[in-house]
């Protein structure tokens, strides 16, 4: 037998001692105190969850129903990210897909945002629970997720008429609830819910003007009179959802003011879109107009909606590193 062979038999009874004794050493003779082995790796085992599966890449037939009905329930929730999707993967304008996917960051900031203001104002676990759902249990809002969501899914429409539909959402049907929160910020009340609707004002309207933008390079649009209607149908959504949401008058803000500010944004949009005006309604809000004016506060002030991460819109023949400073 050779030299080879006897180590061979002699090394193997040790590191089959070692592994049965669960401890490791680096080698036979070492000096050093044996290893602990993992007890992490051990207690997997006993772990269903944990425990090694060679079929984790195979989705049928279903381990956790339960678990996967989670999974589609919060699939069912992203409505809002596969509204951006969609166009996100129609578009083939590199320009254009680089947007929507910020856009669809931003819009998870939002919703963020929306629901830790609820967690913070809203103290009742019942009225909490009922506003989170508010798709589900307020049938104003309701409706106006089922007209976007109608939108979303036509498969009938071309792009667009959906991209039109695609504006009157981003710019139609938040005007009115940040008209209101406005409101409250010209009386100096609540801060933090009036700064953080003026963050996602500024990004909505940026996204309205992107979708008009994308508009106006279409070559094949839809007749006015389609632009028009679609128009029309979302302003009067939105004016149903405010008279339900301010049914009391209150000083410089009811629903009769706010329904004709939702027809001045609309004919706004309309000229944005090229066409007439239907409505030919006046701002009743003279503090929306003082919005970006106000933005340019002081910034050693306050932190303003207006601002902008330092360089991002900057040329970029400015954008060069340089070693020549003077100190």
């Amino acid at each position: 037998m050779s030299a080879a062979n006897n180590t061979k038999e002699h090394v193997s009874p040790s590191n089959k001692d070692n592994v049965e004794n669960g401890k490791l050493t680096s080698k036979q003779g070492d000096d050093t105190a044996p290893m602990e082995q993992d007890t992490v790796a051990i207690d997997n085992c006993d772990e269903p969850l944990l425990r090694s599966n060679p079929k984790r890449f195979v989705l049928l037939p279903l381990e956790y129903p339960d678990i996967w009905a989670m999974y589609k329930k919060a699939e069912a929730s992203f409505w809002t990210v596969e509204e951006v999707e969609r166009f996100s993967q129609e578009i083939q304008v590199t320009e254009a897909r680089f947007f929507y996917g910020f856009q669809i960051a931003i819009e998870n900031v939002h919703s963020e945002m929306y629901s830790l203001l609820i967690d913070t104002y809203i103290r009742d676990p019942v009225e909490r629970e009922f506003l989170f759902n508010a798709i589900e249990t307020i049938p104003c809002v309701k409706k106006k997720a089922d007209w976007a969501l109608r939108w979303i899914g036509d498969r009938q429409s071309p792009f667009s008429e959906r991209l039109v539909a695609f504006a009157a959402v981003e710019g139609i049907f938040f005007s009115g609830s940040f008209a209101s929160i406005f409101w409250l910020k010209k009386r100096g009340l609540m801060p933090g819910l009036t700064f953080s609707n003026e963050l996602i004002s500024r990004d909505e309207g940026l996204h309205c003007d992107f979708a008009c933008l994308l508009y106006s390079h279409l070559k094949n649009k839809p007749a006015e009179d389609r632009v028009r209607q679609i128009i029309t149908e979302a302003v009067s959504i939105e004016q149903e959802f405010l008279t339900d949401a301010l049914p009391v008058r209150l000083i410089g803000m009811n629903c009769v003011l706010m329904s004709q500010y939702i027809e001045y944004v609309a004919d706004r949009l309309l000229v944005e879109l090229g066409c007439s005006k239907v409505y030919n309604s006046e701002n009743p809000f003279d503090f929306m107009e003082l919005i970006s004016l106000e933005g340019k506060t002081n910034f050693f002030e306050k932190r303003v909606g207006e601002y902008q991460k330092a360089g991002v819109m900057a040329d970029r023949s400015q954008q060069v590193f340089t070693l020549d400073a003077e100190f």
